[in-house]
């Protein structure tokens, strides 16, 4: 089958990789992807944004397979606009984005189903983010009620930040503080049947131990050797499926990757956000542990046919993801650097160690930086602690000027993990 695969960071890398080595996969095209994509995918530069135009590139090339990999195409419609024209299309439609596109009807779906998430409130004036702020006192949870990249949140114990995130975001959703550690779970469904991938967890924090300001991800790491071996089945029954059903319920079936972002609290499993789309970087980890072929599991999902699916297999390896971010990150980022060393880590790394592009173009023969998170290093290793030596010895190869990356992912699961 033809696929064509619609965005161009390194969740979109990691799909197209996981696709390319796919024997079902007999083209493979990306719009407009980026310097690293265009080793495994026919690139095409069209808007991601625009529906028809989207339309218009998979029937001209035939594509039995649409897979829309961020969340503002699918919060547009995109989606919709090819399925219009008759080709299958993994990602949800405009109405059930908005599970992601809107944190108010997250919340209201998740009060509908019953689905275990932190008490909040929405606000939209000076007087009810004061009142919201006072009722839950600190540390303040303060989200931005649209999409906003993975960096609308802010959590902070300073009560004047906390009022002017929330007075710059117009609507706003204030909630109580969950503690204990964060995990992220995705899930494939077609609306109705589910297939829940493995947990991962990633690091939103700029800087080592969990300091500076909120990013968009530097890094990830799967599996998750201090979790519960029930976590999945419990989040499949008290969040997912419950999730998915109520939105069904609605009119607005969701069919493509369910994002489940969670808290295992001191009070059990609480919802922190959805998103509507592959998480990244967690998409980068695990994939690169996922042996089931993932083309025919995304055609079943966007087909309604999930339900004659085994249930996916997976790799005993461990897989790490560090990302490379350009200097100023996650403020405005300095572009246009040439990045060094990609061949090396090729030559010297592969299979166990490679690199997914984000932020990245072609200037000439060189690959110069294009965005904030630049390139995500990903190795996968028998444990946590071989795959973590393989990605930094990997990121130890890669040369941009001014970059920045965590040096701690994945360091105390590692420590952890039995015989460590």
């Amino acid at each position: 089958m033809k696929v064509l695969v619609i965005g161009g960071g390194a969740r979109e890398h990691a799909l197209c990789r996981s696709l390319s080595l796919d024997p079902d996969v007999t083209a493979l095209h990306c719009a407009p992807g980026n310097a690293g994509i265009a080793e495994v995918a026919e690139l095409h530069p069209v808007d991601q944004m625009d529906g028809a135009a989207v339309a218009e590139l998979a029937t001209g090339l035939g594509a039995g397979l649409v897979v829309v990999g961020p969340e503002a195409p699918l919060v547009a419609g995109v989606a919709d606009a090819v399925r219009r024209v008759g080709i299958p299309c993994f990602g949800p439609s405009k109405e059930a984005a908005q599970l992601e596109g809107s944190k108010a009807f997250a919340k209201d779906v998740m009060a509908a189903a019953e689905v275990p998430t932190a008490r909040s409130y929405v606000c939209t004036t000076a007087e009810e983010i004061d009142e919201a702020l006072d009722a839950f006192g600190a540390p303040y949870v303060v989200k931005d009620d649209g999409l906003a990249a993975g960096k609308g949140v802010v959590v902070t114990d300073d009560v004047a930040a906390a009022r002017e995130h929330a007075l710059a975001c117009g609507r706003v959703v204030i909630e109580e503080f969950l503690d204990g550690p964060e995990v992220s779970l995705f899930a494939i469904t077609d609306g109705e049947t589910v297939l829940p991938l493995q947990p991962a967890q990633d690091f939103k924090r700029a800087l080592d131990d969990d300091e500076g300001p909120n990013t968009g991800g530097m890094g990830a790491y799967s599996p998750l050797p201090w979790a519960d071996p029930k976590l999945v089945d419990e989040v499949m029954a008290s969040v997912l499926q419950p999730t998915v059903d109520e939105l069904r319920r609605r009119g607005t079936p969701f069919s493509g990757l369910l994002y489940a972002g969670l808290a295992i609290t001191s009070r059990g499993v609480r919802v922190i956000e959805f998103n509507a789309r592959f998480g990244d970087p967690e998409t980068q980890v695990v994939l690169a542990r996922l042996k089931t072929p993932l083309a025919r599991v995304l055609l079943h999902a966007a087909k309604g046919t999930l339900d004659t699916e085994p249930p996916l297999t997976w790799r005993d390896d461990a897989a790490v993801t560090v990302v490379v971010a350009s200097h100023n990150y996650p403020g405005t980022p300095r572009t246009g650097d040439p990045i060094e060393g990609l061949e090396d880590v090729a030559a010297e790394d592969a299979p166990h160690a490679y690199v997914l592009h984000a932020g990245t173009k072609r200037d000439g023969d060189a690959v110069v930086s294009a965005g904030g998170r630049v390139l995500s290093v990903t190795a996968t290793g028998k444990d946590l602690t071989e795959a973590r030596e393989r990605a930094y010895r990997a990121v130890g190869r890669i040369r941009l000027d001014g970059s920045q990356h965590r040096t701690d992912i994945a360091r105390k699961a590692a420590e952890a993990q039995p015989g460590a």
